[in-house]
């Protein structure tokens, strides 16, 4: 077994890949948008036989890029976790390899007791034991008709198998 220190000398001196990701069945890409946006929905990164998935901010659109579920906070969240899990299976994982979210909420006060209960139950139905390490701020988001936008942060072994147990 490696020390810490051995497993930080190898990935210092590793060669680094980087990807953008995107999984057209459930969103599109943010430059396709009518008021195009320079990001991509996520990053992936391939370090010495670790795979580390940055997700963007991701919320309740569709493929088009439309908003959907207008004033429906617990379809809005749904429809985000849609669209995170489409976006792990793109790159052959789960919400078992989920280590971070933040949590951008439009208001915090009104909505958070939603939240935690969508969320509680959410991560019940994927089995998820330990649970990801979380954060929720309230903040404005980049379009005033959502109520929710998610980013997420998923690691795992890049050379496994993509069937979890």
């Amino acid at each position: 077994m490696s020390t810490f220190a051995e497993v930080l000398e190898t990935i210092a001196h590793a060669p680094i890949q980087m990807r953008a990701m995107t999984n057209h069945g459930v969103l599109n890409e943010a430059y396709a948008y009518a008021k195009p946006s320079s990001f991509s929905r996520g990053m992936r990164i391939d370090l010495n036989g670790v795979t580390i998935l940055l997700i963007s901010g991701t919320a309740s659109i569709d493929e088009q890029g439309q908003s959907v579920h207008i004033g429906d906070f617990r379809a809005q969240l749904r429809r985000t976790y849609d669209n995170i899990t489409g976006l792990l299976a793109s790159e052959g994982c789960t919400w078992k390899d989920m280590v971070r979210t933040t949590c951008y909420l439009r208001d915090i006060d009104r909505d958070y007791d939603v939240f935690n209960e969508e969320r509680t139950k959410f991560f019940a139905e994927q089995g998820l034991d330990p649970l990801p390490a979380s954060t929720g701020i309230q903040a404005h988001l980049c379009r005033p008709e959502l109520l929710i936008e998610i980013e997420a942060i998923a690691m795992f072994l890049t050379d496994r198998t993509n069937t979890k147990e």
